[in-house]
């Protein structure tokens, strides 16, 4: 079974100007608003009363959360769109530093909502240009400009796993499990999943994954690369939530930067020398106004033996 998500933001989207800066979608790299309006279920169809997706500020960190724990947060049409749009607030507020991706209930999120697809199949429209709007399971085809961690707890499946991709980084709980269940329903990875994985763990054990629709325990992603952390069972939210903030308390204009060069230098790179050229370009800025202070900090004595400081 394929499962997806509902929202509750604590910001609207109304309230949100447009981001300046690093955001684009992968479909065609344009502004996201045209993404949201393109989704293909009509906002004005949806149950104000369902809260699929639920986004709760905790600081400068948003804490996102898939909230149908009846089907292990499998994610439906509604729930895509609401994921979408929260993502969405998160890239523009310019008081946000990090999002904490996570499932509601125990299960990260189980994938596509297969009862839907089975059911209503006809209503189902799907984008074939990922250029002109979003991805099934919603923010699928999104790149952002500040961390996404996951929080990851019971199941990571399918569409599941592909979401907890969309992370920088994952954290899991020691009986969570990952894997390409739908290889067992013929259902396609189509919302990232054979692009970001194989750039993550390598073409190898991507194929281990995409071609058995095995289960991996969390040891086991932590050994391929999948996870970054594995903690113990119901600490995964916390955990990702304190390396949020840790990763909030840094500089943020240089974290960025080096954070764009990474992911260009992976995914969109057409060489070494562009790789390079690409790298100085975007951090040529950050030098006088974080490095040039932060030495100064360092030269005073702030910051030395691992302390974290502010510029």
């Amino acid at each position: 079974m394929l499962l997806l998500g509902r929202i509750s933001c604590t910001k609207t989207l109304e309230s949100i100007g447009r981001h300046p800066g690093l955001f684009k979608c992968v479909f065609g790299r344009k502004s996201c608003e045209s993404s949201v309006s393109a989704f293909s279920t009509s906002t004005q169809k949806r149950e104000a009363a369902k809260q699929n997706v639920v986004a709760e500020t905790h600081g400068s960190i948003m804490a996102i959360g898939i909230n149908r724990p009846e089907v292990r947060n499998a994610v439906n049409q509604e729930t895509a769109q609401q994921l979408l749009e929260t993502f969405t607030s998160f890239e523009k507020d310019p008081s946000l530093t990090a999002a904490v991706f996570h499932g509601i209930g125990g299960n990260f999120c189980a994938g596509y909502d297969l009862k839907e697809l089975a059911h209503q199949r006809t209503s189902i429209k799907l984008e074939q240009d990922v250029t002109k709007g979003p991805g099934p399971m919603g923010p699928s085809r999104m790149q952002f400009s500040k961390p996404v961690i996951a929080a990851v707890s019971g199941y990571a499946v399918a569409g599941g796993l592909e979401l907890s991709l969309l992370a920088d980084l994952r954290v899991m709980e020691q009986s969570a499990i990952v894997g390409v269940f739908c290889r067992r329903f013929g259902v396609p990875l189509i919302d990232g999943g054979t692009v970001r994985l194989p750039h993550l763990i390598g073409l190898s054990r991507a194929l281990d994954l995409i071609l058995t629709g095995r289960p991996v325990s969390a040891q086991e992603a932590l050994a391929f690369g999948i996870a970054n952390r594995v903690v113990p069972d119901g600490q995964a939210f916390q955990h990702a939530m304190e390396l949020a903030e840790q990763i909030s308390a840094f500089p943020q204009q240089c974290l960025r930067a080096d954070r764009l060069s990474a992911y260009h230098s992976t995914f969109d790179a057409s060489s070494f020398s562009e790789a390079m050229q690409f790298e100085f370009d975007h951090s040529k800025h950050v030098i006088l106004k974080e490095a040039v202070p932060g030495a100064n900090k360092f030269s005073s004595g702030t910051g030395r033996g691992g302390g974290v400081f502010l510029i």
